[in-house]
């Protein structure tokens, strides 16, 4: 099975690497003669699920918007500006402050031209940017040249006096002008310098190695797994089954290793039950439902409704239970039959009589890791679950003695169901904050949030110290030590949160508020200023300083690279890190400033290029050097090798992660010097 795993971890890797370089937009242009004197050049976009295409004269501050430019015309004339036609949206984006337009699916631009010479000579490229979600691609360019006779050359002569209307022809001149950029360049860089000599093989390298943190997550997801089953264990539904469960099978069983044996089959059958409920929730969605799930709007509200109903239900306001006739045939079949079969229905009956508490935590358990992406991620959770809730089967068979000193059920365990519904309750609001983000309701701005959670946990705490009571709670129940010390740390916690409410970082919850500009109100003043915007120049800069390098390949329109700087790169420790510790270079791949001459590059597929911009400049260093086309994207390099120090890293707001990609980097970089 560890062996199953690593291949697994291995073509996840390998499809991450070669997704890197992506082509999401597929244009063909074509000259569309409309009469002996008009015609259109016509640049018509196929465009992938997910993304979009910008449409034309959005505004400077706003994102890439598509533009016709000319590198040479004869015999033609330019009608007007480039025109979009199709179905267009319109929508107001937060981040620019401004309506947007775009194409979805499909679209075209249409340039009108009319002829002036017999012969003509058309030389031009239409420039555009597609985004998604995640990412944005840098300005890509549609060329489009042709010559020949124009119809001027052949249409007879008109009568003046000549009253019917032009005879319209339909002379098209096709052709496939997509810019592929699906793998990477491998022509020389525009400099001889070893700084752009290509590294993908070495990011390829990281990246593998990298492997070991989804093996070190499957075995957090395990104990998460682990934990949620020895809570379930403590609620009323389950713990007064064990003494019942194992005395059945200690009367039953003269023989004490007779019992044993069953008790141990019996926790097994609970572990199997429990896999297979993992496993069809894998089946049920499959790895492209799993992998959306972390992102999309929809189902983090379920996931925040469904978790609201699970904590509303740990409060008393009703109990989740299956239909009794369910129980009670399983009950009725398992009596009716014998062996492992009868062992199987009694376990069986147990998942299904002890939903009402098992429920909630299994489903909070199955959204928090499927959310993570993973498809193995369910059933490893459900398999840490399912060992937990077995093992005082197993223990207490083994060792009956031990049920006497086991705590009495009691009032305890009401406490243990209303602490998860507080628990289930804050995480709701984390889903309901990823919909919000990604809606721009800005219904659950980072100080709504952090108020929401100091109001939860102040309120859980005053229920451990007795200060608040339920509808299942008895009328005398006093606060007993452990609850005091928990109640203790429940209200400290929610004290910890009131500065954040003036733009605190509060790290310990920075995985789950919202990122910091979202918040209105904020004194905290931290930021991050790239002082190289060359490449060159930058590289330059970190050797004579013995620092290394991170390369920000950016935009001016991206809008995730302004969402990266404001909620990661504000953290403080990232913050100390890029300003003292690392030269950081910022590359925009849509800058438009003239190079001082063209350079002409071949890319991978044997296409010609011009690079006219230095952001064209920049795009081609990213796609040649690390084999990816998209923005934002992070890669640290040794300034006096070119080499990485690390793998890529592209939008992602965990803070933790990012704070360790960056001190790993320090840390190959370090190592390298000492092995010079």
């Amino acid at each position: 099975m560890k062996k199953a795993y690593c291949i697994v971890v291995l073509l996840l890797m390998t499809l991450v690497i070669q997704a890197q370089m992506m082509n999401p937009v597929h244009f063909k242009s074509e000259l569309k003669v409309l009469n002996e004197t008009h015609a259109e050049i016509r640049f018509t976009a196929s465009i992938d699920e997910g993304w979009h295409v910008y449409s034309t004269e959005l505004g400077q501050d706003g994102p890439i918007e598509a533009t016709f430019n000319v590198v040479e015309l004869e015999g033609i004339e330019l009608e007007g500006k480039l025109q979009p036609h199709g179905k267009i949206t319109e929508q107001y984006d937060q981040m620019f402050g401004m309506t947007l337009r775009y194409f979805e699916k499909n679209g075209t631009f249409i340039q009108k031209i009319h002829f002036t010479k017999p012969q003509y000579n058309i030389d031009c490229y239409l420039e555009y940017g597609a985004c998604n979600d995640e990412m944005c691609m840098p300005p890509t360019q549609v060329p489009f040249k042709t010559s020949g006779k124009s119809p001027v050359s052949a249409a007879p002569a008109k009568q003046e006096t000549a009253n019917t209307p032009d005879t319209t022809t339909a002379t098209v001149i096709a052709k496939d002008d997509t810019v592929r950029t699906d793998t990477a360049a491998i022509a020389p860089p525009p400099s001889d310098d070893f700084l752009w000599t290509p590294v993908i093989d070495e990011l390829k390298a990281f990246e593998e190695e990298g492997s070991n943190d989804t093996k070190v997550s499957w075995w957090f997801i395990f104990l998460q797994g682990l934990l949620g089953g020895f809570i379930a264990i403590l609620t009323p539904c389950v713990w007064p089954i064990i003494p019942m469960t194992v005395s059945f099978f200690l009367k039953r069983n003269k023989e004490r290793s007779n019992a044993i044996r069953e008790a141990l089959t019996y926790g097994a059958s609970i572990v199997v039950i429990y896999v297979l409920l993992g496993l069809f929730v894998t089946l049920l969605f499959g790895a492209s439902a799993l992998n959306a799930l972390s992102t999309n709007a929809l189902f983090n509200i379920f996931f925040a409704l469904l978790l609201i109903v699970f904590a509303a239900s740990f409060f008393g306001a009703f109990e989740l239970t299956l239909p009794t006739s369910w129980s009670n045939k399983i009950d009725q079949k398992s009596e009716s039959t014998t062996g492992l079969l009868s062992i199987f229905l009694m376990a069986f009956t147990l998942t299904l009589v002890s939903f009402s508490c098992t429920g909630p935590i299994i489903g909070f358990l199955l959204v928090a890791v499927s959310t993570q992406g993973d498809i193995i991620a369910p059933t490893i959770g459900m398999s840490g679950f399912a060992i937990a809730l077995a093992i005082p089967f197993t223990v207490f068979a083994l060792f009956p003695s031990l049920l006497k000193s086991a705590p009495k059920s009691g009032g305890w365990m009401n406490t243990v169901k209303v602490v998860l519904g507080f628990i289930e309750l804050a995480f709701a609001l984390k889903f309901l904050s990823v919909a919000d983000l990604a809606y721009g309701w800005h219904l659950l701005d980072r100080e709504v949030f952090v108020s929401l959670w100091i109001v939860m946990f102040a309120l859980l705490g005053c229920y451990l110290l007795g200060w608040l009571k339920f509808p299942h709670d008895d009328e005398g129940h006093r606060t007993n030590v452990p609850q005091f010390f928990l109640g203790l740390v429940s209200l400290a916690f929610a004290v910890y949160m009131v500065p954040g409410l003036w733009g605190a970082p509060l790290k310990a919850i920075s995985a789950f508020a919202p990122p910091m500009n979202t918040q209105d109100f904020n004194l905290y003043q931290g930021t991050v200023e790239a002082k190289y915007k060359d490449y060159d120049l930058g590289m330059a800069a970190a050797q004579a300083e013995g620092k290394p390098v991170m390369v920000d390949f950016t935009g001016f329109g991206c809008v995730n690279c302004r969402k990266m700087e404001a909620a990661v790169w504000t953290d403080p420790k990232v913050q100390n890190i890029l300003n003292n510790q690392y030269v950081l270079i910022s590359l925009y791949v849509d800058d438009k400033t003239p190079l001082p001459q063209p350079i002409e590059v071949t890319e991978s597929d044997g296409q010609q290029r011009t690079l006219r911009t230095m952001g064209d400049k920049w795009s081609y260093l990213q796609r040649t050097k690390i084999g990816a086309n998209t923005q934002p994207f992070y890669v640290l390099l040794n300034p006096t090798t070119g080499k990485p120090l690390n793998g890529l890293r592209s939008y992602d707001e965990n803070i933790e992660e990012y704070v360790d990609f960056l001190q790993t980097g320090l840390k190959n970089y370090q190592r390298q010097h000492l092995n010079k």
